[in-house]
């Protein structure tokens, strides 16, 4: 998908050589992660698609380029996570975490947990401590503007007593994913590991997370979108641009533009809760509890 606002597509058009390298991107079959694939594979890596719906990502492999596998991955099962890191045999040298959902009504991943957390936050920290022996350049995961006004409640994260409210549930795992990426580095550089963890946000891209807004909501989301939004092959530079560039561990990509909207890709701020070490530390002991997936490296 192309549109008016395409002024960030220079990142996968100069994207370096990635002939011998392994990425693995999660959720790869659309959206952003297509993209990502698509950069990655014309740049000669091989790419593994973790997506939950094999026959489906086939339909979307017919004009991919290069070198490429789809495996099943589906981060509401961890039993399915496991399945999957045993499958991947050999180095990983990126691991893109960029599956998720938005916006979903009340549910329950097959494990309990709620939807958004258990999905976009508790199957990549499963995924990324059963992968991290094998990864040897870096981990990015694919965060949003939508954990700014987020907050973290560590006791009722699956929304077991609190009134649900979509939005705040999807904020939450959002900040969530910045929080693991924190706290990820931290114990990183105490393990003196050359593996850095960084994160990313595409800005206002036009990805399927909205469908399952209301028809009110969907309306001006398409009104706004049309405005600000920029097309899926753009949302998808600041992943490229976090997982390419010699950046710093724990750094945050975004578009440059007003609000972090759209526009280049560049190093972003967070929110103050977003750096927050010891609320990071918590919620990663609280993961690797509801988990059982521990940090395995030191």
């Amino acid at each position: 998908m192309t549109s008016s606002h395409d002024t960030t597509s220079w990142v996968s058009d100069a994207l370096p050589s990635q002939t011998g390298r392994m990425v693995i991107v999660t959720g790869a079959n659309s959206g952003i992660g297509l993209e990502t694939t698509r950069a990655f594979a014309a740049a000669g890596a091989h790419v593994v698609m973790a997506v939950r719906d094999v026959p489906r990502a086939h339909r979307a492999t017919t004009d991919l380029p290069g070198s490429f596998d789809l495996r099943k991955l589906d981060l509401a099962d961890l039993a399915s996570v496991r399945e999957f890191a045993a499958s991947v045999d050999g180095p990983v040298d990126v691991l893109i975490n960029n599956a998720g959902v938005a916006n979903v009504p009340l549910g329950r991943t097959g494990d309990g947990f709620e939807t958004h957390f258990g999905t976009n936050h508790l199957g990549h920290f499963a995924l990324t401590n059963l992968l991290l022996p094998q990864i040897s350049d870096r981990v990015v995961t694919v965060a949003s503007n939508a954990h700014k006004n987020a907050s973290l409640d560590l006791a009722d994260p699956n929304w077991e007593r609190r009134n649900y409210r979509s939005s705040a549930a999807y904020g939450q795992s959002k900040l969530a994913n910045l929080l693991f990426t924190l706290e990820l580095q931290r114990r990183l550089t105490e393990a003196g590991s050359p593996v850095r963890a960084l994160a990313a946000h595409p800005g206002a891209a036009t990805t399927g997370l909205n469908r399952h807004l209301g028809p009110a909501m969907k309306i001006v989301a398409a009104t706004v979108g049309r405005l600000i939004s920029q097309s899926e092959r753009d949302g998808a530079q600041p992943t490229l641009f976090a997982a390419t560039r010699d950046l710093p561990g724990a750094s945050y990509a975004g578009p440059n533009g007003r609000g972090g909207q759209r526009g280049r890709p560049t190093l972003v701020p967070r929110s103050a809760a977003a750096q927050d070490q010891a609320l990071a530390a918590e919620l990663w002991k609280l993961s690797e509890r509801l988990t059982d997936t521990a940090f395995p490296l030191g």
